[in-house]
């Protein structure tokens, strides 16, 4: 029987590149979104060109109510998820100085609360089965933080600890958790960055660009695999050796 995998914020970037690359190896795919549920069907409809079992979901993943909600229903739909994307998240540009509570508040409520309501909800499937896998979107910034982004390296150096704490609670159980730590990559996250701005990061980069979401999405396929099947609380670098 095929497995399920549910992917958070798949309707664009990383996210949408994950839902595919999964879908292609035929698993079957909840997606989620928060808001663009347009662009989450277009995910959807590419999927279905060649694996029927996709499905989608709006719901806002720093509330946990919604959120018990998605899991329950996707449960219902496809018998439990095998394997979690913990990747919606958003991002801010700016010095610390500058920002509201307001804002530091969302960044957190999305990138890390919302990592620890999706996992909580997961969980008891996996657990019961004695098997899963879980796989936490990260940034190089939350190893080594970003001038100008403050609060979001520190969302992500608390989801790389959150990753490596609960790989120690979660082996026994047979469900292992690993994070990605993406570069620079060429999403819709970086449009803010002038052709310039760009160029210059390419330039501290040995592979000399950035990287492509489809080369995120074949990192996590492998970590969900059982060719990963002995990796466990990895931060894994996927990041042009920046770092």
């Amino acid at each position: 029987m095929p497995k399920t995998v549910l992917v958070t914020g798949s309707s664009r970037g990383i996210g949408r590149a994950c839902a595919l690359a999964f879908g292609a190896e035929g698993f079957r795919v909840a997606l989620n979104c928060a808001k663009n549920e347009n662009k989450m069907d277009e995910v959807i409809d590419e999927i279905k060109k060649t694996n029927p079992f996709a499905c989608g979901f709006v719901c806002d993943v720093s509330d946990y109510a919604a959120v018990k909600k998605m899991i329950a229903s996707i449960n219902k739909s496809f018998g439990g998820i095998d394997v979690l994307i913990n990747n919606a998240g958003i991002s801010h540009t700016g010095l610390f100085q500058d920002m509201e509570p307001d804002s530091w508040k969302r960044l957190t409520e999305i990138n890390l609360f919302g990592v620890f309501n999706v996992t909580h909800a997961v969980l008891p499937y996996m657990i019961s089965q004695k098997k899963g896998a879980i796989i936490n979107i990260s940034s190089i910034w939350g190893i080594a933080g970003g001038s100008c982004e403050a609060v979001y390296s520190a969302t992500k150096g608390g989801l790389n600890a959150f990753t490596k704490a609960l790989s120690k609670e979660l082996g026994p159980s047979g469900i292992r958790i690993n994070a990605l730590s993406l570069g620079c990559m060429d999403t819709e996250m970086n449009n803010n960055l002038s052709a310039a701005e760009k160029a210059a990061l390419a330039d501290d980069i040995p592979l000399m660009r950035f990287g492509t979401p489809d080369e995120a999405a074949k990192a996590a396929v492998f970590l969900a695999s059982d060719d990963a099947s002995y990796i466990n609380g990895q931060i894994l670098g996927v990041d042009g050796g920046f770092l």
